[in-house]
Parts: structure tokens; sequence; C-alpha cells
């Protein structure tokens, strides 16, 4: 009996933990697996589209080959020099610019920077100058005692 009660509890248990799923999970897996095969036939379209224009195109780059492969690289060369070329006048337009900004005493960004950097740069161009005249001092004496020595 006691058999029966619990087989009656495991069986209802079952059953309400595994019921019938929701229609908005059911719509959104029809969604997913309708939105999967899309793409899959379309990914197949696409692979097959290339490879149809591959054998198409590979014989007439074949025979254009000795006129299209110079030809793009003289294009590729030419673009990329404007765009170099272009590229580098607009730094130098706006390294000028904040240069006279600069000059001007307007602070552009980063002029904080440079005050810093000219400062250590003159104080240790003045150590290197006090070093140098010790060291020269230095010398003379040295020379001075090797000649009063000798």
């Amino acid at each position: 009996m006691a058999d029966r009660d619990q087989f009656k509890y495991q069986t209802r248990k079952f059953s309400e933990s595994e019921s019938a799923p929701s229609s908005h999970a059911t719509v959104k897996f029809l969604t997913a697996v309708t939105m999967g095969v899309s793409l899959m036939i379309l990914s197949g379209l696409t692979l097959t589209g290339t490879v149809i224009s591959l054998v198409i195109a590979t014989p007439v780059l074949v025979l254009f080959s000795p006129i299209l492969v110079p030809a793009a690289i003289m294009i590729f060369l030419m673009a990329t020099g404007f765009l170099l070329s272009g590229g580098f006048g607009m730094a130098a337009l706006s390294a000028l610019i904040w240069l006279y900004d600069y000059v001007s005493g307007k602070h552009p960004p980063g002029s904080e920077k440079l005050d810093y950097a000219r400062l250590k740069l003159a104080d240790k161009a003045r150590d290197m100058r006090e070093r140098a005249r010790e060291y020269g001092q230095d010398s003379q004496q040295r020379a001075q005692e090797v000649t009063s020595a000798s």
C-alpha cells in the first residue's frame, strides 16, 4: 500500500514538472529553426554563386592578367600615395596650427607637457654645464700640479 502511494506521488510529481511547452516557447523555437534554415539556404546559394563566378572569371583573369595585375598595382600605389600625401599634409597643417597657438600664448592641448619637458631639459643642460666647468677646473689643477712637480 505504501508502495502504491509513493508511486502515485512520483507519477503526479513527474507529470507536473513535465508539462507541455508554452506557445511562446514553441513560437520562439519555430522562428529560430526557420531563420536558421533560411540562413543555411542563403549561405549555400552564396557559395554556389561564388564557385560559378570563379569558374567563369578564371579564364578571363588568366588571359588579361598581364594587363590587369600591373594596372591594379599601379592603381593601388597611386591611391596609397595620394592618401599618404594627404595624411602627411593634414598632420603638418595641424602641427603648424598647434605651434602657432603655442607661440601666440593660447596654450593648446599638451603645452603643459612641453613646458615641463623644456624645464627639465634646461635643468639637465645647466647641470651638465656645471659638471663640465668643474671637470675643466679639476683638469686644470691637475695639469698645474704636474707642471709644478716637474
